[in-house]
Formats: C-alpha cells, sequence, structure tokens
C-alpha cells in the first residue's frame, strides 16, 4: 500500500505538470495571436480611412450625458478641422500609408473655411504622390466640394449628387404675431441690421436683401472658383444653371447625370469600392471579408501623430458658436468659461495669443467680458493675433477688436457691426382674452418693464437710447482698434455683413489666411524661430465617457438613409429647428443682441440655453445696456 500510495502520488503529479504545461502552452499561443493579429486601434500598412459621419467644426462640443440617454439619440458627430487636417498631413509623410480614403457615406456638411483647408491638406496627400478617394451616397455642395480634391471619387450607383448653391427662403412672423396680437418690441441701430426682421417684416427689406445677394455672391463665386481649379472636368455651369434638363438627359438617373457631368469618377457599390482599394495597397491577410484591406482609422491615426508639444507655447483660444452668457460650452461660446480659460492662462508662459473665432456672435455682455479678458493678456505686451473661420461676425468681430492683427479667408464671413434687442409684450393678447391690468404708479417706470401691461413710452425711448449707446460703444472700439475715425467704422458698419475679400479692403481684416499663418505671425512678433514653438490649445479635452456616449446612441442614426431624397428631407428638418431658434430668440429675450442672422446657420450639435433661463432673468439685462 505504501508503494501504490507513491505511484499515485507521481501520477498526480505528472498530471499536474502536463495540466499546468499544457495551460501555459495555450496561453502562449491566445497570447500570440492576440499580439499578431492587428488591433483597430493600431495603426497598420495601408490605407487611411477618415470616416466623416457627421460635421466638420472648429470646437467639438462635449454631450450631456443625462441629456443624451434621455433622449436615446446622440447629437451629429462632430471632427475638428484641425485634428481632420493634421491627420492628413501625417499620411503625406508618412510611408505606412500608400492611400487616403475620405467615406462621405454621412457626411453632414462644413463651413467653406473648413472645406477649403481639408481640400487644400487633400491636395497636400496627393502631391506626395498619394492617391485620395472619396466614397457616398449621395454628394451635395460641400461633399461636392471635398470630392473635387480627390484623385478618385466613387459613388454608389443609387445615389446621386446635387449642387444648390448657397442662399434659400427664411420664415417671416410678423402676420402670425399679429394675429396672436403680440407686439415684438425692436430695439436696433443698422440699417441692414436684419436679425429682428422676422418679427417685424412679412418679407426681406430692400437692404437685407442688397447685403445678402452680395455676401451669398462672393461666397458662391469663390465655392464654383475652388471646384473648377481642383476639378476642371466638372461641368459646373450644366449643373447649377440647368439642373432639370441635366438630370432628365440621363432619363433621370442621378448618379450616371453626376458622373456624365465629370462630379464623380465611378459609379460603384461598397464592395467594388473596396476592391479597388485592394488593388492599391493590398489584402488585408487577417481578414476573412471579401475585398478587405488594411486600414488605419481615424483615432488611432490621430493618436499616433499626436500634435506638436515641443517649444515655446503660444495660446490658441477658440470662440465658436453663438456667444451667449455663463459657461456654455464648449462647442457655445459661454462668456465667462472662456475669460475663465483666458484667465487661467494668464499664470501661462505664453509667447503670444491667437484667438481663432468661428462665431455669428450673440450677447453683448458676454463679448465684451470676453474682449476684456483678452485685453487682460494684451497688457503682458505680448503679440496677439485674431484667426477668423467661417465666420466671425456682429459679437464676433467684437471679439476680435483687440487683436493687433486680424486674419481671414476670402470665404469667411465678417462685420455686422450692430446691435439690437428684441421684446416681446402680450397686452393686446391679454386685452384679446379679457385681461386688463391697472394700479397706482409713483413714477413713469414704476412696475416696469410690463410685458402683460405694456410698456410705458418712457421705457420705450430708454431701451432704444441704450442700444444706441451700445452701437457707439461698437464703434468706437472698432474706430481704435482699426485706426478709423467714427464715421469711417459707421460707414462700415450699420449691421452690414462682408465676404473676407471685401472686409480686407474695407480695412476690417488685416491679411489673408489661416489658423497657422496667425501661428506664424505671433511667433515672428514674439521672434521664436521655426520649429521653436507650439499651439497650446485653452480647454479640456473631449473625454473618453463622449466619445463611447456617442458611438453607444449612434445606432437609430445609423440606419437612416443618406441618398439624395434624405438630404432634401434633412432640409425640411432644418427648416422646423429654424422657427424652434427664432421663437427662442423671441421669448428668451437674451439682453442686448450682437448676432448675425444673415450668416449662414452653422451644423453644430450644442443645443440652446433653455427658455427657463429667458426673458423674466434677462430684463434687468436689457434695461442695463
Amino acid at each position: 500500500m505504501h508503494f501504490a500510495g507513491k505511484v499515485w502520488r507521481l501520477l498526480v503529479g505528472v498530471k499536474d505538470g502536463l495540466v499546468l504545461l499544457f495551460m501555459l502552452l495555450f496561453f502562449g499561443l491566445l497570447f500570440a495571436v492576440l499580439t499578431a493579429r492587428p488591433s483597430p486601434a493600431q495603426v497598420r500598412e495601408g490605407a487611411l480611412v477618415l470616416e466623416l459621419d457627421g460635421v466638420v467644426v472648429e470646437e467639438r462640443s462635449r454631450i450631456d450625458p443625462l441629456q443624451a440617454l434621455l433622449a436615446s439619440q446622440a447629437p451629429v458627430g462632430e471632427y475638428q478641422v484641425r485634428d481632420v487636417v493634421r491627420a492628413l498631413d501625417a499620411a503625406a509623410g508618412d510611408e505606412r500609408i500608400d492611400a487616403v480614403v475620405l467615406d462621405l457615406e454621412k457626411f453632414v456638411g462644413a463651413g467653406q473655411v473648413h472645406l477649403q483647408d481639408i481640400g487644400e491638406a487633400m491636395d497636400r496627400v496627393r502631391a506626395a504622390d498619394k492617391p485620395v478617394l472619396t466614397y457616398a451616397i449621395a454628394y451635395a455642395d460641400d461633399g461636392v466640394f471635398l470630392a473635387s480634391h480627390a484623385s478618385e471619387v466613387w459613388l454608389n450607383p443609387l445615389g446621386g449628387a446635387i449642387v444648390t448653391g448657397p442662399g434659400g427662403n427664411r420664415l417671416y412672423y410678423k402676420g402670425l404675431l399679429e394675429k396672436l396680437n403680440v407686439n415684438a418690441r425692436v430695439y436696433k441701430v443698422g440699417q441692414y441690421k436684419s436679425a429682428v426682421e422676422p418679427y417685424t417684416e412679412t418679407g426681406m427689406s430692400d437692404a437685407a436683401r442688397e447685403n445678402a445677394q452680395a455676401l451669398y455672391g462672393a461666397l458662391w463665386e469663390e465655392w464654383q472658383a475652388n471646384v473648377k481649379k481642383a476639378r476642371p472636368s466638372a461641368d459646373l455651369d450644366l449643373v447649377t444653371k440647368s439642373p432639370a434638363a441635366w438630370v432628365e438627359a440621363a432619363q433621370g438617373d442621378l448618379s450616371k447625370a453626376a458622373l456624365d457631368a465629370g462630379l464623380v469618377d465611378k459609379l460603384g457599390t461598397r464592395d467594388e469600392f473596396n476592391a479597388r482599394l485592394v488593388e492599391l495597397v493590398g489584402e488585408d491577410k487577417w481578414s476573412t471579408l471579401p475585398n478587405a484591406f488594411p486600414a488605419t482609422d481615424y483615432n488611432a491615426w490621430l493618436k499616433d501623430n499626436p500634435a506638436p508639444s515641443g517649444g515655446k507655447p503660444i495660446g490658441v483660444v477658440t470662440i465658436a458658436g453663438e456667444i451667449v452668457d455663463g459657461e456654455a460650452g464648449p462647442g457655445t461660446a459661454g462668456g465667462a468659461r472662456i475669460a475663465g480659460l483666458l484667465d487661467e492662462a494668464l499664470e501661462s508662459d505664453f509667447a503670444g495669443l491667437v484667438v481663432r473665432v468661428d462665431s455669428p456672435g450673440g450677447s453683448v455682455l458676454a463679448s465684451e467680458e470676453i474682449r476684456d479678458a483678452i485685453l487682460r493678456h494684451k497688457a503682458r505686451g505680448i503679440p496677439i493675433a485674431v484667426s477668423m473661420a467661417n465666420v466671425a461676425a456682429s459679437g464676433g468681430y467684437w471679439v476680435a477688436t483687440p487683436a493687433d492683427r486680424i486674419f481671414a479667408e476670402p470665404d469667411t464671413i465678417t462685420g455686422s457691426i450692430g446691435i439690437f434687442a428684441v421684446l416681446p409684450t402680450f397686452e393686446d393678447a391679454a386685452a384679446g382674452i379679457g385681461v386688463t391690468s391697472d394700479g397706482v404708479r409713483t413714477g413713469p417706470l414704476s412696475g416696469q418693464p410690463d410685458v402683460i401691461g405694456g410698456l410705458t413710452p418712457e421705457v420705450d425711448r430708454i431701451l432704444q437710447a441704450s442700444i444706441e449707446d451700445g452701437y457707439r460703444d461698437f464703434l468706437n472700439r472698432v474706430s481704435n482698434a482699426r485706426n478709423m475715425t467714427m464715421e469711417q467704422a459707421d460707414t462700415v458698419g450699420q449691421g452690414r455683413v462682408w465676404d473676407g475679400g471685401t472686409a480686407r479692403q474695407l480695412q476690417l481684416v488685416d491679411e489673408y489666411g489661416g489658423i497657422e499663418e496667425a501661428l506664424a505671425w505671433v511667433a515672428a512678433q514674439a521672434e521664436l524661430e521655426s520649429g521653436g514653438w507650439h499651439a497650446a490649445y485653452l480647454g479640456s479635452k473631449p473625454s473618453t465617457a463622449d466619445t463611447l456616449l456617442r458611438q453607444m446612441l449612434a445606432s437609430e442614426e445609423e440606419a437612416q438613409g443618406r441618398d439624395v431624397f434624405a438630404l432634401f428631407a434633412q432640409n425640411e428638418v432644418n427648416a422646423f429647428e429654424a422657427v424652434a431658434a427664432d421663437a427662442q430668440r423671441l421669448l428668451a429675450a437674451k439682453g442686448v443682441q450682437a448676432y448675425c442672422l444673415t450668416c449662414p446657420r452653422q451644423e453644430t450639435s450644442s443645443k440652446s440655453s433653455p427658455l427657463a433661463e429667458g426673458w423674466f432673468a434677462r430684463l434687468p439685462a436689457v434695461i442695463a445696456n
């Protein structure tokens, strides 16, 4: 028995040893497989794929987790233009990347300046002898612009392309307000300040029409010139001047029409497009799917190619979206938040400051709060430049006035030097349902402003005088900053909106250029050598949780079609959103506003401030300004 026990223990030991050996072999093999197989977050030799399933923005907005979860829908995807350009430029000089793909199937759009920046970066990739391919089911204006800079443009045979050009109708509510007996009391200065016209007119005024025709005409000429230069084979005259005849000639086949007009190069399914990429970059040996090619996605590529961080920092503060009071943003320019970022940066050893503006304006109080914070940096004696993106109008120009130099692109929309306030009162509506008001006053302003009983003539006069004084303040800032007389500032003011080219002629802008030119100018003024500085963006980066929320809630939107009819349907959705924004602007009474309504509406996922923060809370601000 003693011998048998020894044998048993020996057998158990051998068994345990073999189990341990097999486990080590198993986990070793598993580790080898996992480390050998490329991870989705790994950079691979082959193609760089940029799936732009959303909108290109200046500053990515932050998701409110509770709001997003309750709505069960993520806001539209957002891609910062500087990140997209950095990704493309890195691909141009990296031997691991043989081709670049822009997947535009769910592309929503971008501002014209952002499109130009990305298009130029695509040109640099092609100049490095690397093909750039785009694919979509439907190309609209912005997609056509980007595709014109590609070496191969692919279109799904069931899709199409359409070019509409800037412009269109907007809604006017004077007739509705009269039916509802609502008095929209408007206080403004500026012949061309059309932001209040929807509440006071039944159609566009002659001045507003003149301004819009000049502005959109200039932007349209720039768009066409850029596309024609990038893609000379495209017959834009046919597409834009005789669109119905163009489509009818292709017997209603929108994809064939796009091919005939030279807007696209090839019609093909996604599988056929992938097969073309296999020809260019090879087959993915790790995938069992047909026509799979080795690819690196956008996020992995950005992580592998961080922004430069060596040398002296030059601060960059971003003012993107509507300028509002408080801590709103990123994606919306909360005055207190941006001023706080600038004040925190006072402790940093910045060689200079670049103010990047992509805003149609908004609150005068918030604009002045930001301007004051910029002036605190200017008092340190550092060079300050403003770089205007798509829009830097009204309050967006107000915050630009402290700059030593202003850079803009020909496609930039700027100016709109003028202010307004709108306050609805309901005395007629109340009387219509039998509600009247009465009381005792000890002075002309007792109980005022009374939005139900109505405003007294003295209040009307005070508010208008306050607006006129605010306009003089605006002109004073412009005249001092641009070395103009008050009369000259008033001539280019009056609420008129200008394209960047005209603004430069009028001395509202110093120089053509984007943010890179503005940074280089600041570096030169600070006597920094090339490579001896880097851009330090103020503010926090989007969190991982933000990205995960977008991915979790994006499934429903992914199921939506993106053909030409879907693009047209999206315009209807945008129209309803515009109505909601107009109602918000009337009822919220946000105080004195320097806001540009002529400027094209920007696609963002940021939300307007709720009506709970509306006109009852804002009336003191109206009086104070």
